[in-house]
């Protein structure tokens, strides 16, 4: 191998090192909780040195900010979409569709959310980076709110309806649904998607959506 191959595999051993840091973090969050996620436990689970996670991440909210931000993304896609579907399907089938996503990345994150009321340093941490980058759950209720409000300018959507009660409440829902699962290990019926989203959208919209 050429020094030049050498310097060529040197940035994707270090990018896949990250990534399989990343994994282990993920893995133990879901199995065993955020008490969990130490820097011991995911340098055993790699297996790396505590000092190689260093290498990549600053401090420990870093890396679970990273495992955050990564199941974001995939909530975000769908959301984002919702741009190029005003006028496309129904308002009801592209906001139930949004919904999926927001319930995914809900179940997925709620518990890690929740535990981290439990360490106060994390919490403020995590709360600071939010701000920082202008980040957060009204990043979500203001792309459902747009595409209702556009759809509203079509036509699709009754003007009585308030977009950003709308999109608040299908957020609120979720988060509930969510944590209501962690807790008690069961679906709540009464925050069913398509039973939400037909309650908020309306009547008339509800007919609309069967023709």
């Amino acid at each position: 191998m050429s020094i030049d191959d050498l310097k060529d595999a040197t940035p994707k051993r270090k990018n896949n090192r990250r990534d399989q840091i990343v994994a282990a973090a993920e893995r133990l969050l879901e199995q065993k909780g955020l008490a969990a996620v130490t820097t011991r436990a995911i340098a055993e689970a790699v297996p790396c040195s505590e000092g190689a996670i260093y290498v990549h991440f600053p401090n420990r909210l870093e890396l679970i900010l990273t495992v955050f931000e990564q199941r974001l993304r995939e909530m975000l896609v769908p959301l984002k979409a919702l741009e190029q579907q005003v006028g496309q399907a129904t308002p009801r089938a592209n906001l139930l569709e949004a919904t999926a996503a927001l319930r995914k990345f809900h179940n997925q994150v709620v518990p890690m959310l929740c535990s981290m009321f439990a360490e106060a340093d994390l919490l403020a941490g995590f709360r600071g980076s939010l701000a920082a980058r202008q980040k957060g759950p009204h990043g979500a209720v203001g792309r459902l709110a747009a595409y209702i409000t556009a759809e509203q300018r079509a036509g699709r959507v009754d003007r009585g309806v308030d977009p950003g009660f709308v999109a608040a409440t299908l957020m609120a829902g979720s988060f509930f649904a969510a944590f209501h699962r962690a807790l008690l290990g069961q679906t709540l019926a009464a925050l069913a998607p398509d039973r939400l989203v037909d309650e908020l959208l309306g009547a008339k919209n509800k007919a609309r959506a069967a023709t």
